[in-house]
């Protein structure tokens, strides 16, 4: 019970700090305050996606709702493989990961239009519905077809409403520590800090946070930390996870395709009651709890994240 009010009053303070963000906003922005706020990420974000280390083109892609900012990358005869971000994150959270991922597969890797990255909302702020449509419109742009998919924490989340599509071009999925997809939240108490982060930002404050979120900080590009405190100090704060509920038994079914779940042992968003609901309602799926690592998977093990991810893929 206890559990569950301190869930209540963490989403209510988030709508009403999303709430007065709104309101104070004058820069005619979805993300961002003020347009020096923008151009000072963006520069953050340049510098992050270097730590690629590897050949990449970037695009933007004309949507219903806004520009998608694709970075794409590996050998044009790959298969096809999209990757989805977790929140605040954008697609520069790959580097510790796209060097394994390009091998065999030509990668998309999407910035999520709601968050601070490089694409840019135009539209109201987005439903499910609209989501779907959005990314859509990206796969339809490059004609992706019986591609892979990797969605990582809300981007897990995404990745899995994508797949409840009756008619969806998706082979395989992986999820990794999916968010608010399987259960909710599991240790509220601990996201506080997070939350607090958003509230009342400091670099304190964010190193705290990375240290609840991650078993293996110390791991993370100082480089890549700029841009990540960045999006967490100058983006509104992001009301859309409100609505991002776990997906019920009839959803979940109703996804065929070969799911991988990937969780850390000390994850504070998921625990084994996520994979239990994996593997009970979802038709083909395999998990794995990955030892001495939190949420921020991608970076606390990369070399496990991406040998299991590949040799699921292939």
């Amino acid at each position: 019970m206890l559990k569950h009010y301190s869930r209540l009053l963490i989403l209510l303070l988030l709508f009403l700090i999303s709430s007065c963000a709104s309101k104070k906003a004058k820069f005619e922005d979805y993300v961002f305050k003020t347009k020096t706020e923008e151009v000072k990420y963006q520069t953050a974000y340049d510098k992050a996606l270097k730590l690629w280390n590897i050949p990449y083109t970037e695009e933007d892609v004309k949507t219903s709702f806004g520009t998608a900012h694709v970075v794409i990358a590996g050998p044009k005869n790959g298969k096809d493989l999209v990757l989805l971000h977790g929140m605040d994150a954008s697609s520069t959270m790959w580097y510790p990961n796209i060097k394994a991922f390009t091998k065999k597969h030509r990668v998309y890797a999407i910035d999520f239009i709601m968050e601070p990255n490089k694409s840019n909302l135009t539209a109201k702020s987005l439903s499910s519905k609209d989501i779907l449509a959005f990314y859509n419109e990206v796969f339809d742009h490059y004609k992706l077809k019986k591609f892979d998919l990797i969605g990582a924490s809300r981007g897990g989340w995404i990745a899995t409403l994508l797949a409840t599509q009756k008619s969806n071009s998706i082979d395989k999925i992986v999820l990794l520590s999916p968010a608010q997809t399987f259960q909710f939240i599991d240790k509220v108490g601990k996201t506080s800090s997070a939350l607090m982060l958003k509230l009342f930002p400091s670099e304190k404050k964010f190193g705290k946070t990375l240290k609840t979120f991650s078993t293996h900080p110390e791991n993370i590009s100082v480089i890549y930390k700029r841009q990540f405190y960045l999006a967490n100090k100058y983006s509104k704060s992001n009301s859309s996870m409100l609505k991002m509920m776990p997906f019920s038994q009839k959803e979940l079914e109703l996804i065929q395709n070969p799911v991988l779940v990937l969780i850390g042992d000390k994850d504070v968003i998921n625990s084994e009651e996520s994979l239990e609901r994996a593997n009970k309602y979802l038709a083909n799926c395999k998990t794995k709890t990955v030892k001495d690592a939190g949420h921020f998977l991608t970076i606390d093990q990369p070399k496990i994240v991406n040998d299991a991810v590949i040799n699921f893929l292939e």
